[in-house]
C-alpha cells in the first residue's frame, strides 16, 4: 500500500472557495465533513491572499465569474494565471453554474486539475468533495514522482561512478558520463546491447546474467568484475537493483522498497564504483568518523538514539552541555521519556513522514533548571537504534523572543507617552515581565542641579536597596559612572579607583546610560545574575527608553517652538496693527498746525476702526489742581462727566491710589494701567461708571516734554489686559511724540503772536556759577545775549558793573564751570565779558518752549530774570521749565504786553538766515564796539578775539551785512508801516 496516498487521504483537505456569496453558500454544505475545511474568498485579490498566507491551501475552487475587483470583472481562468504567476501550483478546480464544451476545452487547456458543473442538470454538488479530494491525491502522487525522478537524476549524474539503466531482459537502455569515460566509448554504441555483452576482462558475463535474473526476481544484487577500457583494466564493484512498478497505482516503486507479487520490475540499475575508489572512500570514512566523533564531543547540540521502546542505545558525549547529566547517567534514566517528557510527538505521525522537525519541548538539567529545546526526531536503523533525536537548547532564544516581545508592545506603548515621568514609571513596571528580574529604577538627570535623582523605583528595587538618593556626578557609584563615561556599568565592570556604593547590597545589576537624559538600571537578588541576554534586553530596554525621552524632548521642542511662533506671529499681527494707526497718527501730526489739531487727530486715530473704546487728553491747570478735558474721541457716554478729574488734597495718601488713572498718570509722571477695571470696582469709585460703560482696561500716558508736563493720554478698551507690554511700549512712546509735537506747535505759534506774559523771577541760588563770580568779586553781572558753539559750548556775553573787568575775568578763569574768560571791551563806567560755559543756558531751553529770555542779571545776593512768553504758551509750562532749572526760583511780577519782534528779540527772518558761526562774529564784533562811530577797536582785535584770521572776520562781517540789507530792503514797506 502506498502510504503517502493512504496518509492524504486520511488527512483534512484544506479547499478554498472563491466566487460570489451565493455560489459559495451553495458549495459550503457539501464540504460540511471532517474530512474538510473550507475558507472562502470572494476577489481574486482575497484568493491570492489567501493561497500565498501562512496556512496555505490543498485546493482551490473557482466559479466561473468572480466579484469585480479594483480592476473590474475578474474570472475563475483569470485566477488560475494569477496563482501561477505566484508560483502556487495547488490543484485548481473550475466550477461553473453556466458551463459549457467551450468552456471546459478553455479550462483544461489552461491547466485546470478538474472541471465540475454545477448545472441542476449535470453534476451533484455533492460530488464536488471527491473531486476534489482526488485532484489534491492526483498532485501528492506528481510530486513523489517528481521528487523521485529528480532523486534518480541526482544520483544518475554521479560523475565519479559507473552507472546503467537496463531493460529487464538486461538490454542498456541508460548509461551516464562516468561510464561512457571509462569506456572512452559514445552512448550509440552501447544502446541496444545486452549489458553481459560490454568489454568485460573474465567470464564475468555469466556473473552478469545471473544478477540480472535474479533482479528481474526482486533481488538486490552484489558483484565483483573488470571493464576492458582501451588502454587499463578498471575493477568495479557492481549493485544491481529492481525498479518496481505498483499494478494497482501506476506509480514507480524506489529504490529499496519490498517487492511483492503485484509489483512488476521494468527496469534495472545498475551502480559500479572502482575498487580503488572504495579504499580511498573507506579511509574519508575513517577520518569522517573521527571529524564526528570529534564534533560530538564539542558541539552544544546533544544527539540521542532510542529503540522502539524509547531506551537509550546511544548517547552523544556531549550530553552535559544542555542537561548536566554523563553519558552513563543518561543511561541510568532509563528512556527517552525520563529526559524529554512524554507525548513530545505523534507515533504514527512519525512512521508516515519519518522525519518530524523542530518539535519544542521543555526539559529539566541534573541541577533543577528549566531549559528550553527544539528537537528533530528521525527514524534511522543503526545499531539496534530506530530513532534519532537531537536537541538544541534555545533556552536564551526563547528568553530573546519573549523580551523582545514584551520589548515590543512597551515601544508601542510609549508611542502615546506624553511626558519623561510618564516614560520612566512605564519601563519601571514592564521591565518585570521584560528582564528576569522585576527590580528597576529609572534616574533623571537634572542639569540644573548637576544631579541624578530616581524618577522611578520599582517596589522591588526599593527593597533591595531601601530610599533611593540622589547622586553628584562624582562617579561614587556605578550609575554615576556609567552616565558621566555613557557606558554600560556591571558588578564585574572595573572600579577605576571608585567605591561601589548604592548597588554593593545588590547581587547583580546592570547599569544603562540614557544618553544625556539618565540611567536605567536593573537588579538581580543575591542568587540571580544577569547573563549576556539580560544586559542585551536591558540595553535594548534602555535604548528604546532613551528613544521615548528624546521623542517627547523634540515634541515639547516642536510645541514650545509652535507656542512662540504663534505668539510671535500674533505679537506681529498686534505690532502691524499698531503701527498702522501709529503711522496715521504720525501722518496726522506732521499736517496739524495747533496743538489742537494735534489733540484732536491722536484722539479720532486712536479709536477709528474700533481699536480702542475710547481716548481722551486732558491738561493739568495750576488754579484748581485738575485735570481740564481738551479733546476726546470714542464712545465718551459722559464718562468724563461723571468721574472726578480733580487732585486730592494730599498726594502721598492712600486716596491716590483711587484716583482715575488719568491723574494718577499727570501725578506721578509715569504711565498708569489698569488690566482690569472689575478687579477694583467695590475699591474705587470711579471704576463703576467705567465699567457700565464697557471700559475694561485703562491705560494713561503722561505727556512730558523736557520735564514740562502738557497733560496726559488717555485710553479705554472694551476688554481686559488689552495693554500688552508691546501695546504699552508704543503708547509711551506715542506720549512722547505727542509731547514733542505739541511743544513744537506753541513754539511756530509764538513766533506769529504778538502779545506776551512777561514773568518776572527772583532766585537765591548760590549754585549758579554767575551767582558765584558775582558773589566773589562784589560785581553785577548782566547777560546781554548768548551763542551756542558748534562744540556743545555757549558764549555768554555779560555786562560787569562795580568791579575791575581783568579781576572778574581772572577769578572766572579759576572756576570749574567756566571753561574761558575773557575781556570784550573796557569802557569808563562798565565793560563787557565773554564767559564760555560747557553747557547750555537757559536761554536755549526757554526757547525751545517758545519763550523768550528778556534779562538775566547776577548780584552778589541773588540772581534775577525776566521771560516773555507768547499768548500761545501756557505760563504754567514756563514756571515749570524756570523751577526744573532753578529749584529756588520765586515768581516775583507777572505782567502784560504786546511786543514787535519775534521769540529771541531779533528780527526773525535775518536770524534764520544767519548760520551760527556769523551770529557769533556778530554778536562779538558788535558787544566789542567794532560797529561804534568812535571806536576804538578794530577787525584784527575782534578777530583775535574769535580766534580767527582778519580776514575771515571780514569775509563773515560782509555777508552779516548782506543779508542784512537784503532783509531791510525787502521788507521796508512792512518796516515803514511798523514805524
Amino acid at each position: 500500500m502506498d502510504t503517502t496516498r493512504s496518509r492524504t487521504t486520511a488527512e483534512r483537505v484544506r479547499v478554498l472557495l472563491v466566487g460570489p456569496a451565493p455560489w459559495r453558500d451553495r458549495l459550503r454544505p457539501t464540504f460540511g465533513a471532517d474530512g474538510f475545511s473550507v475558507r472562502a474568498a470572494e476577489t481574486a485579490e482575497e484568493a491570492l491572499d489567501a493561497a500565498t498566507d501562512r496556512t496555505g491551501v490543498d485546493c482551490v475552487v473557482a466559479a466561473r465569474r468572480l466579484a469585480d475587483g479594483p480592476g473590474g470583472e475578474q474570472s475563475g481562468l483569470e485566477l488560475l494565471a494569477a496563482l501561477r504567476e505566484r508560483g502556487v501550483t495547488d490543484p485548481f478546480v473550475l466550477a461553473p453554474t453556466d458551463g459549457s464544451e467551450s468552456l471546459a476545452s478553455e479550462a483544461i487547456a489552461a491547466g485546470v486539475a478538474d472541471y465540475v458543473p454545477l448545472s441542476p442538470t449535470d453534476t451533484d454538488p455533492a460530488d464536488l468533495p471527491r473531486r476534489c479530494r482526488e485532484a489534491v491525491e492526483r498532485r501528492a502522487a506528481e510530486r513523489r514522482r517528481s521528487a523521485k525522478a529528480d532523486q534518480f537524476e541526482s544520483f544518475f549524474a554521479t560523475p565519479d561512478q559507473f552507472s546503467a539503466v537496463l531493460d529487464a531482459d538486461g538490454t542498456v537502455v541508460r548509461v551516464n558520463r562516468g561510464a561512457l569515460d571509462v569506456l572512452e566509448a559514445d552512448e550509440s554504441a552501447l544502446l541496444g546491447k545486452r549489458f553481459w555483452g560490454l568489454p568485460w576482462t573474465d567470464d564475468s558475463h555469466r556473473e552478469l546474467q545471473r544478477a540480472v535474473q535474479r533482479a528481474r526476481r526482486g533481488e538486490y544484487t552484489e558483484f565483483e568484475a573488470g571493464l576492458a577500457a582501451p588502454e587499463r583494466e578498471v575493477r568495479f564493484e557492481f549493485t544491481v537493483r529492481p525498479v518496481v512498478q505498483n499494478r494497482g497505482s501506476g506509480e514507480g516503486g524506489g529504490e529499496g522498497e519490498e517487492y511483492d507479487e503485484s509489483d512488476e520490475i521494468t527496469r534495472l540499475v545498475v551502480e559500479g564504483r572502482e575498487v580503488a575508489e572504495r579504499v580511498r572512500l573507506e579511509e574519508e570514512l575513517r577520518r569522517s568518523e573521527e571529524l564526528h566523533r570529534v564534533t560530538l564531543n564539542n558541539m552544544t547540540d546533544t544527539v540521542l538514539v532510542t529503540d522502539d521502546d524509547g531506551e537509550f542505545t546511544y548517547v552523544c558525549p556531549n550530553v552535559h552541555f544542555i542537561f548536566g547529566y554523563s553519558a552513563e547517567e543518561i543511561h541510568d534514566l532509563g528512556t527517552i521519556d525520563a529526559l524529554l517528557g512524554e507525548d513530545l510527538f505523534d507515533r504514527e505521525r512519525l512512521d508516515s513522514e519519518g522525519v518530524l522537525t523542530n518539535l519544542e519541548c521543555t526539559a529539566t538539567d541534573k541541577h533543577g533548571r528549566e531549559h528550553t529545546l527544539l528537537v528533530n526526531v528521525r527514524q534511522v536503523s543503526i545499531q539496534g537504534g530506530t530513532t534519532l533525536y537531537s536537541c538544541r537548547d534555545i533556552t536564551k532564544r526563547k528568553q530573546r523572543e519573549r523580551a523582545l516581545t514584551q520589548l515590543h508592545q512597551t515601544s508601542r506603548s510609549l508611542l502615546y507617552a506624553e511626558t519623561k515621568a510618564e516614560i520612566a514609571d512605564r519601563v519601571v513596571a514592564d521591565a518585570a515581565d521584560i528582564l528576569p528580574s522585576a527590580a528597576a529604577a529609572v534616574y533623571r538627570f537634572d542639569r540644573e542641579e548637576n544631579v541624578l535623582y530616581p524618577t522611578a523605583v520599582s517596589d522591588e528595587f526599593a527593597d533591595l536597596t531601601g530610599p533611593l538618593p540622589e547622586l553628584r556626578l562624582d562617579g561614587r557609584s556605578a550609575v554615576s559612572r556609567a552616565f558621566v563615561e555613557d557606558e554600560t556599568r556591571t558588578r564585574n565592570s572595573p572600579d577605576r579607583g571608585g567605591r561601589k556604593v548604592l548597588l554593593a547590597a545588590l547581587g547583580d545589576y546592570v547599569a544603562v546610560p540614557l544618553g544625556d537624559h539618565g540611567v536605567f538600571v536593573a537588579a538581580a537578588g543575591d542568587e540571580e545574575t544577569f547573563d549576556e541576554v539580560s544586559e542585551e534586553v536591558a540595553e535594548l530596554l534602555a535604548a528604546t527608553t532613551e528613544a521615548a525621552f528624546d521623542r517627547v524632548e523634540r515634541d515639547s521642542e516642536l510645541r514650545e517652538r509652535d507656542r512662540t511662533l504663534k505668539r510671535q506671529n500674533e505679537r506681529l499681527s498686534k505690532l502691524n496693527r499698531v503701527n498702522e494707526f501709529i503711522r496715521e497718527i504720525d501722518q496726522a501730526l506732521v499736517g496739524a498746525e495747533s496743538r489742537e489739531k494735534i489733540e484732536s487727530a491722536v484722539c479720532e486715530r486712536l479709536t477709528a476702526d474700533d481699536r480702542f473704546r475710547f481716548a481722551w487728553i486732558g491738561e493739568t491747570t495750576a488754579v484748581s489742581r485738575s485735570l481740564r478735558p481738551r479733546a476726546w474721541a470714542g464712545d465718551e457716554q459722559g464718562y468724563l462727566d461723571s468721574v472726578s478729574l480733580e487732585f486730592g488734597p494730599d498726594a502721598d495718601s492712600t486716596q491716590a491710589s483711587r484716583w482715575e488713572p488719568s491723574l494718577r498718570a499727570a501725578e506721578t509722571r509715569e504711565a498708569t494701567l489698569v488690566s482690569n477695571v472689575a478687579d477694583h470696582l467695590r475699591a474705587d469709585p470711579w471704576c463703576k461708571e467705567a465699567v457700565s460703560r464697557d471700559f475694561q482696561s485703562v491705560l494713561s500716558i503722561p505727556l512730558v516734554y523736557d520735564d514740562v508736563l502738557f497733560g496726559t493720554l488717555n485710553v479705554y478698551a472694551d476688554r481686559p489686559d488689552a495693554f500688552d507690554e508691546m501695546v504699552q511700549s508704543v503708547l509711551r512712546e506715542l506720549g512722547d511724540t505727542v509731547a514733542a509735537a505739541i511743544n513744537a506747535a506753541q513754539r511756530k505759534e509764538a513766533l506769529r503772536s504778538d502779545t506776551v506774559v512777561e514773568l518776572e523771577y527772583r532766585i537765591p541760588n548760590p549754585s549758579s556759577v554767575l551767582h558765584r563770580l558775582a558773589s566773589e568779586t562784589g560785581a553785577t553781572l548782566s547777560v546781554e545775549g548768548d551763542v551756542r558753539r558748534d562744540d556743545g559750548t555757549t558764549l555768554l556775553f555779560a555786562t560787569v558793573e562795580g568791579a575791575d573787568l581783568d579781576g572778574v575775568v581772572s577769578t572766572a578763569g579759576e572756576f570749574v564751570g567756566i571753561a574761558e574768560a575773557e575781556v570784550i571791551r573796557a569802557t569808563d563806567e562798565d565793560g563787557l565779558v565773554g564767559l564760555r560755559i560747557p553747557d547750555e543756558f537757559v536761554t536755549t531751553v526757554l526757547a525751545d518752549h517758545g519763550a523768550v529770555l528778556r534779562r538775566f542779571r547776577a548780584t552778589p545776593e541773588d540772581l534775577s530774570l525776566t521771560v516773555d512768553v507768547p499768548d500761545s504758551v501756557t505760563t504754567r509750562s514756563i514756571d515749570e521749565v524756570v523751577s526744573n532749572r532753578y529749584d529756588a526760583a520765586e515768581p516775583v511780577a507777572q505782567r502784560e504786553r504786546t511786543r514787535a519782534l519775534d521769540t529771541k528779540g531779533r528780527p526773525g527772518r535775518l536770524i534764520e538766515e544767519l548760520t551760527e558761526r556769523q551770529l557769533e562774529v556778530a554778536q562779538m564784533a558788535y558787544h566789542a564796539g567794532f560797529f561804534d562811530a568812535d571806536r576804538d577797536v578794530t577787525g584784527r582785535d575782534v578777530a583775535e578775539m574769535l580766534d580767527i584770521s582778519h580776514t575771515a572776520f571780514y569775509d563773515h562781517v560782509r555777508r552779516i551785512e548782506r543779508k542784512l540789507f537784503s532783509s531791510l530792503f525787502e521788507n521796508r514797506t512792512s518796516a515803514s508801516g511798523v514805524e
